[in-house]
């Protein structure tokens, strides 16, 4: 009988550069998409999985997330006060249940693998998920509700995977696939951010495993890899052959929230399927068009 997922990983140390000066002095993990920051979509995303226990590796200036997930009572009183209760109510909702939340520090940043391996002996003998907050996933099931349910069929390790082009690949970690019948893929290897001329496939992993915990014995090995960084990558593929390795194509859409552009388009899409803001945007977008429309034409005939 499998194990069931109870512990995820959240890796929260990142510096968040690309977003300065926002992040300056606010974790990346706090920059809202519409109301609500990028580490309570990843940790509800968790929760609604079957997640019970949740570890965030964090680093320098992160209290903020802390502090996100912890009791406001001044504030709790205020909005009590004034009669405010479905704000009140929604701001509880966020709360974690007492011994259900841990945090560990990641002293330096060497790398996504490095941030797993400081969560070795909270994690222990167990399987577990591990959730980037930078990678936001639109979808009627969660993402990693999907990838639980693969896993309970299959077992070993499980990524969330999607094609990209194959100019993209040294961007992401590439699946080396040996079958795939179009929503599993079983992998035999996996390459960190290959050049497209070496990738085995374009089928790439996004923020999003459940792994088993044979990945910390490889991890201990405090090998670098690209870009002299400790991979998650290189340790996982090294335990192919003794754990079972699948990419599930996940249904739904992924924002990269690490980038300005997939930020702006997240905030753009989920305040659209939002029933009151919906209507807003879309006449929002619909003026921005126009004004867009009526420059192209003004630049082209000039």
């Amino acid at each position: 009988m499998k194990k069931p997922i109870r512990k995820a990983i959240f890796p929260v140390g990142g510096l968040g550069t690309r977003f300065l000066p926002a992040t300056k002095a606010m974790p990346k993990e706090m920059l809202p998409v519409v109301d609500k920051p990028l580490i309570q979509y990843a940790l509800e995303e968790a929760r609604a999985a079957g997640v019970e226990e949740f570890i965030f590796v964090t680093g320098r200036g992160k209290s903020a997330i802390e502090d996100h997930f912890d009791n406001s009572t001044e504030l709790e009183q205020t909005l009590e006060s004034r009669g405010k209760y479905e704000l009140l109510d929604l701001m509880r909702s966020s709360m974690l249940e007492p011994g259900q939340v841990a945090y560990t520090r990641q002293q330096e940043p060497l790398g996504l693998g490095h941030a797993v391996w400081c969560a070795r002996h909270l994690v222990g003998d167990e399987p577990f998920a591990v959730l980037l907050a930078d990678d936001l996933v639109m979808a009627e099931e969660p993402c990693l509700a999907q990838m639980v349910e693969v896993y309970n069929e299959v077992g070993g390790n499980v990524v969330a995977v999607m094609d990209v082009p194959r100019d993209q690949t040294h961007r992401y970690g590439i699946l080396d696939v040996i079958h795939d019948d179009g929503r599993i893929a079983e992998a035999q290897g996996l390459v960190e951010k290959p050049d497209p001329a070496d990738a085995p496939s374009t089928l790439s992993i996004i923020g999003r495993y459940v792994l088993q915990p044979e990945v910390f014995r490889e991890l201990d090995r405090q090998e670098r890899g690209a870009g002299d960084e400790i991979q998650l990558t290189d340790a996982m593929s090294r335990t192919i052959g003794e754990v079972p390795f699948n990419g599930l194509r996940f249904e739904g859409t992924r924002f990269d929230c690490g980038s300005k552009e997939g930020f702006l388009e997240a905030n753009v899409a989920f305040a659209l399927q939002r029933p009151d803001l919906g209507a807003d945007m879309a006449e929002i977008i619909e003026r921005y068009a126009g004004l867009i429309s009526r420059e192209t034409r003004r630049v082209s005939s000039s």
